[in-house]
C-alpha cells in the first residue's frame, strides 16, 4: 500500500504536504511545533489535520506490519498463493486482513479439527464438491475406522458436516457480505431483564433500532445497561436472505444426494459459527464508532473549557460548600497565592449563619475580595443564599460565579496538591483550586485527570487508553496555542508544552527554584537533560515577561530572532519597542511581503506570524472567548416558570443536546431539536462549552430536578 497516497486522498491535501508532515513527525517533532513553526514545510496544515494524519499514519503502518506477519505465517505453512498474496496486500483494513487470515490462523481444537484428525476431510470434500454418485451413507462406509474412533456412518457424516461448516465460516468473501448486509438491513434490540425494576434504562426496556441509524449515545447506553445486568441486547440479522446467499454460493450443482446435507451445513455454520462472530464484530464496531464520536465531543468540550478566559487582577474567595464538615474557604491573590484558609459552618447541622457572615465580611475587608468562586456541589444552594444576603449587607461590590467542582476533590487529595499546599487540609486545597479555576482555568485544570473534569458522556465506559491519549492531545494543543509563562508555570502545566516531558518539567521548576527567575530563553539549555532538540520544540511556547530580550515574551521562535530583529530595524523599530504594548500597524508597513520574506531568508507564512506577534505580543486567544456570567442574586428551580427568558453558560455538550447553567444548581437541557430553526446533525454546530446563551424555559419538573430549555426565542 502506498501510505502517502492514501493519506493524501483521505486528508484531501497535496502529496508534498503529507510527505513533509510525515518526515517531520518521524524526526521527532511534536504536532504543536509542526503546526506553529513549520508552516512553510507542510503548507500550513493545522493541529487538527496533523493529528488526523498522525493517527492514520500509525494505523496504516500497523496495518502494513500486520499484513507482513500474516503473509509470513501463511508462507511458512506452505499455503501462500499469488492470488491470496494479492488479496492480503490490497486489504484496506485490519478486519479485512483478519477475514483473509482466518482459514490459516492456528486454531484451538474445534469440532472440525477433531473430525480432520479422524480422517474425515476427504468425505467432507466429496460432499462440498457435490461429486458423489452414491448415497452419502455408502460413501461414509469407507471412512469407518476403529483406530481413528469413527465407529458409525452417523459419526462419519457428522464429522464431515462439522468440517464443511467451518470451511464455509472461514470464507472471507462470505463474511464480508454478511457483515455488510447485516449492518445495512439488520437491527439492534434490547429488553429488560426485570420490567418492574425502575432504572435510568427504562427507555431501552423494549427498544429496537436499525443498525444503519444507531446513534452513538444509544450504543453506549445499551452497553452500560447490559454491563449492569439490567438489559439483554442482541443483533437481529436478515437471516433468510443470508442463508439464501450462502446456499447460492455453496450449492453449485443440482445433486439431490448432497443438497440437503449442504443446506444443513450452511444453517449450522451460520447459526453456530458465523452469526455469533459477526454479532461480536458489529457490537465492537458500533462501540468503536460511538467511542470515537464521544471522544471527539469530549475533546471539543474540554478544549472550550480550557479556553475559557482567565479573570485576571482580582482577589478571589474560593468556597467549597459542605454540611457536617463545614464549608472550606480559601482567599487567593491575583497571582494565585493562597493568603488565607479556614472553615465555616453556616449549613446543617450547626447553622452558624451569623458567625459565617461576620467571618466573610472581615475577609472581604482585609483582602479586598471582589469575586467569590462557589463550588456547585453539596450545600451549594444554601451557601449561595447566604452569600447573596451578605452582599446586600455590605458596601463593597462583590459578585460570585458558580464553578464546577468536577475533579477538585481528586486533585485536593493528590500528591501534587499536598506538595503545593502542605499547610492546608484536603478541603481547603479544594477551595483554593476552585478559586484558581476562575483566575486561570487552563493552569488549574491541567492538574486534574481530564476524564474527571465532567464534560463528556459515558467516559468511564470507553477505552481508557484511547480516551486518555485523545484528551492529552487536546490539552497539549490548547497549552501550546495559549503559551506558558516560564516563571509562573507549574510542573503539570509545563508537561504539556511541546517537547517537555514529565522529567523535564520537574527539572525546569527545580532549576527555577534554585537559580531564581529565568531572564533568557537560552537558559533553558542549562536545565538538566534539556538538550537542543527539546529546546527547539519548546522554546517558542515558553514566555518570559521582563527578560533580557523582549522577543522572549512573544511566540516568535528563537530561530527567527535574527530575522525579526532585522525586520524591526528596517522599519525603524527596536526590540525594546515591543515591551511598550505592541507595534500597532507594523503589518501595513510591509508592502511587499514576498520580497521582504526573501530578504529575511524566511517564509511568507513565518513573516506573517512574526508581524502578527509584534503587533500584539503574547496575545491570549482566550480573550476572544465568552466570559463567565457574574451573579449577584439567587434563583431557585422552584422560581422557574415556563416562558421565562434567562442567560446561561453552556456546561456540557452531548450528542442529543447541551446542558446550560442558568444559576439554579441544576443545569437545564436544551434538546438538539430546540437549538436552531434549521436542521443540525450535532449540537457542536450551534454551541460550544463556555458559550453564554439566551434560553427560554419550556418545562420544569421540581421533583425530578429536570429543566427543559429552548434556544428558539
Amino acid at each position: 500500500m502506498d501510505i502517502i497516497k492514501r493519506l493524501t486522498e483521505e486528508l484531501a491535501v497535496k502529496k508534498w504536504q503529507v510527505e513533509a508532515a510525515v518526515k517531520l513527525i518521524d524526526e521527532g517533532n511534536t504536532i504543536p511545533f509542526i503546526s506553529r513553526y513549520r508552516k512553510e514545510a507542510t503548507g500550513a496544515l493545522n493541529d487538527e489535520q496533523l493529528r488526523q494524519l498522525d493517527e492514520r499514519l500509525t494505523y496504516l503502518r500497523n496495518l502494513e506490519e500486520k499484513k507482513a506477519q500474516v503473509l509470513a505465517s501463511i508462507k511458512e505453512q506452505g499455503r501462500l498463493t499469488d492470488e491470496l498474496r494479492t488479496q492480503i496486500e490490497a486489504a484496506q483494513t485490519q478486519v479485512a486482513v483478519d477475514d483473509l487470515y482466518r482459514p490459516y490462523r492456528p486454531k484451538r481444537r474445534t469440532r472440525a479439527t477433531m473430525a480432520k484428525e479422524k480422517g474425515l476431510e476427504g468425505l467432507a470434500n466429496l460432499i462440498l464438491l457435490q461429486m458423489t454418485k452414491r448415497p452419502l451413507e455408502e460413501e461414509a462406509l469407507a471412512y469407518l475406522s476403529e483406530e481413528k474412533g469413527v465407529s458409525s456412518v452417523e459419526e462419519a457424516l457428522a464429522g464431515a458436516r462439522d468440517i464443511i461448516a467451518e470451511t464455509i465460516s472461514d470464507e472471507a468473501d462470505y463474511r464480508t457480505y454478511i457483515r455488510e448486509l447485516t449492518l445495512r438491513e439488520g437491527s439492534i434490540s434490547s429488553e429488560a431483564k426485570d420490567e418492574n425494576q425502575e432504572s435510568v434504562y427504562e427507555t431501552y426496556y423494549h427498544f429496537t433500532q436499525p443498525l444503519s441509524k444507531m446513534a452513538g449515545h444509544r450504543t453506549l447506553a445499551l452497553n452500560r445497561g447490559e454491563k449492569e445486568k439490567v438489559l439483554t441486547v442482541k443483533i437481529e440479522a436478515p437471516t433468510e436472505k443470508i442463508l439464501r446467499y450462502l446456499e447460492k454460493k455453496v450449492i453449485t450443482r443440482d445433486n439431490l444426494r448432497t443438497t440437503s446435507a449442504l443446506q444443513d451445513c450452511i444453517a449450522d455454520s451460520y447459526a453456530r459459527l458465523i452469526a455469533p462472530a459477526i454479532e461480536r464484530e458489529i457490537r465492537n464496531l458500533l462501540t468503536e464508532q460511538a467511542e470515537e464520536g464521544a471522544i471527539k465531543v469530549f475533546g471539543k468540550n474540554l478544549e472550550q473549557l480550557l479556553m475559557q478566559p482567565p479573570i485576571a487582577g482580582q482577589t478571589v474567595l474560593g468556597w467549597d460548600p459542605g454540611y457536617r464538615n463545614g464549608c472550606k474557604l480559601a482567599v487567593v491573590d491575583p497571582t494565585g497565592k493562597v493568603l488565607d484558609a479556614l472553615v465555616v459552618y453556616p449549613t446543617a447541622p450547626k447553622h452558624q449563619v451569623r458567625e459565617t457572615k461576620a467571618t466573610v465580611k472581615k475577609l472581604i475587608e482585609k483582602y479586598n475580595i471582589t469575586l467569590v468562586s462557589l463550588g456547585n456541589g453539596t450545600a451549594s444552594r444554601e451557601s449561595e443564599q447566604i452569600l447573596v444576603e451578605l452582599f446586600k449587607e455590605i458596601p463593597q461590590k462583590v459578585q460570585y460565579v458558580i464553578v464546577s467542582e468536577s475533579g477538585a476533590s481528586i486533585y485536593s487529595a493528590s500528591k501534587l496538591a499536598s506538595e503545593e499546599f502542605p499547610d492546608l487540609d484536603v478541603g481547603q486545597r479544594s477551595a483554593a483550586s476552585i478559586a484558581r479555576r476562575l483566575q486561570d482555568p487552563l493552569a488549574e485544570m491541567v492538574k486534574i485527570d481530564p476524564k474527571s473534569i465532567g464534560v463528556g458522556q459515558y467516559q468511564h465506559d470507553m477505552n481508557q487508553k484511547r480516551l486518555g491519549e485523545a484528551l492529552g492531545s487536546v490539552i497539549e494543543d490548547v497549552v501550546n496555542r495559549v503559551g506558558v509563562d516560564l516563571n509562573m508555570a507549574s510542573a503539570p502545566l509545563l508537561e504539556y508544552v511541546s517537547g517537555v516531558t514529565k522529567t523535564l518539567a520537574k527539572n525546569i521548576v527545580a532549576y527555577r527554584e534554585e537559580n531564581g527567575r529565568f531572564t533568557d530563553r537560552r537558559q533553558l539549555l542549562k536545565v538538566p537533560k534539556l538538550g537542543p532538540k527539546a529546546y527547539e520544540q519548546c522554546a517558542g511556547f515558553l514566555r518570559i515577561t521582563g527578560g533580557k530580550n523582549p522577543l522572549d515574551a512573544t511566540s516568535v521562535h528563537p530561530e527567527s530572532y535574527a530575522a525579526a530583529t532585522k525586520l524591526l530595524k528596517s522599519l525603524g523599530y527596536s526590540a525594546d519597542d515591543i515591551a511598550k504594548g505592541g507595534l500597532r500597524g507594523i503589518s501595513a508597513k510591509v508592502t511587499q511581503p514576498k520580497k521582504t520574506a526573501q530578504e529575511l531568508e524566511i517564509g511568507e507564512l513565518t513573516l506573517q506570524d512574526i508581524l502578527q506577534e509584534l503587533e500584539k505580543p503574547a496575545r491570549d486567544p482566550r480573550d476572544e472567548m465568552p466570559r463567565p456570567v457574574l451573579r449577584s442574586d439567587v434563583l431557585g428551580i422552584e422560581d422557574l416558570k415556563p416562558g421565562m427568558t434567562l442567560k446561561g453558560t453552556v456546561r456540557n455538550i452531548i450528542d442529543f443536546g447541551a446542558f446550560v447553567d442558568i444559576g439554579v444548581h441544576q443545569d437545564g437541557l436544551v434538546h438538539i431539536s430546540q437549538m436552531s430553526d434549521r436542521y443540525i446533525k450535532h449540537p457542536l454546530e450551534v454551541v460550544k462549552v463556555g458559550d453564554v446563551v439566551e434560553v427560554k424555559v419550556l418545562n420544569v419538573d421540581v421533583a425530578k430536578k429536570r429543566i427543559g430549555l429552548t434556544m428558539k426565542l
